[in-house]
């Protein structure tokens, strides 16, 4: 396993081809090392629980499986959402008090792939230090007490998460975007059912496009990774904006009026110069990582607002984020 993979954890999980690198064995093993630590890092002595998420992928239930199983070995509860964004399970692990939440994804990779991603019972990435912890049980074939009798875990399918996820950003989000419309490249994935919920309720008008997965169909010419046809669509509908999620909706690319491309470091400089103006810019601190460009400090600069950089990886600008108290990154 040592030799197929390398070190298992990368900057967002685990991933690989899925049967090939990532496969149901490997799964299982994630699932039941995973949960030993976790459940000795973060639980409070009771019952545990870990709250389980996936995209679209055709290999996402049969990794789901093994997944959970391994889980349950430990003697950990699963509960599985089914279909859900990223932030969607880091949300909701908190706010159910799960010891931790995993995403069954790939992200933007093609259909073949596919991930596995842990997040603590905070909603936060795992420190490497934990990942590390998860490694040495896996790759040196270490062995840990499995559950027996009534200790062994069970499965629960809650899949009324994303409608409350979803709920949770509506009543949360201070916008109103009638009579907006809105075009969304929902890249055949997780958030085929959500967005357009999400932004109809904003009052929106929706032009949902790539939100029909078929399990093979995610990210294919489609996404943040393939934006012509959202740019086409903008302009055949006259839409104010567009916006193309990734297979997990972490990732996001914004189309403007025109059918241009707004890079990611232009949507930072709009989002941190709207809140400055408006007093919500939280210690003036925007952290970025070392792939922004100069042009972005520069900006800054000028509105006196502090650029913060990390090494590449989102797991880093959100540590610097609450190391620094910014609020966006």
């Amino acid at each position: 396993m040592e030799d197929i993979m390398g070190k298992l954890f990368g900057t967002d999980g685990v991933r690989g081809k899925a049967n090939v690198d990532l496969t149901p064995m490997l799964a299982y093993e994630l699932g039941l090392k995973g949960a030993y630590v976790l459940r000795n890092i973060h639980g409070d002595g009771g019952r545990a629980k870990i709250v389980v998420g996936r995209d679209t992928r055709i290999s996402g239930e049969m990794l789901e499986s093994a997944l959970a199983a391994g889980i349950c070995a430990a003697g950990v509860d699963v509960v599985s959402f089914g279909v859900i964004p990223t932030a969607g399970v880091a949300f909701l692990a908190k706010q159910m008090g799960a010891v931790a939440g995993v995403v069954i994804s790939a992200s933007h990779n093609p259909a073949y792939d596919n991930g596995i991603k842990f997040f603590g019972g905070n909603g936060y990435k795992l420190p490497d230090e934990v990942e590390n912890q998860i490694e040495d049980l896996i790759l040196n074939s270490k062995e840990i007490p499995l559950a027996t009798d009534r200790e062994i875990g069970t499965i629960t399918y809650d899949l009324d998460a994303p409608h409350r996820y979803a709920q949770y950003l509506v009543e949360n989000i201070d916008s109103d975007l009638a009579g907006m419309k809105v075009v969304l490249d929902c890249a055949n994935g997780a958030s085929s059912y959500i967005a357009p919920r999400v932004f109809e309720a904003m009052g929106a008008d929706v032009v949902a496009t790539h939100n029909r997965p078929d399990g093979w169909n995610i990210n294919d010419g489609c996404g943040s990774t393939h934006t012509e046809s959202l740019q086409e669509a903008v302009a055949a509908n006259g839409a104010a904006v567009g916006l193309a999620f990734d297979g997990d909706a972490d990732r996001l690319l914004v189309v403007d009026e025109k059918g241009n491309m707004v890079s990611g470091d232009q949507i930072m400089v709009i989002c941190a110069k709207y809140m400055k103006e408006h007093g919500m810019l939280k210690n003036n601190k925007l952290v970025v990582t070392v792939m922004s460009n100069l042009g972005l400090k520069l900006a800054m600069e000028d509105l006196g607002v502090e650029v913060l950089q990390t090494k590449v990886g989102d797991r880093y600008v959100i540590e610097k984020m609450r190391e620094s108290g910014g609020i966006i990154g």
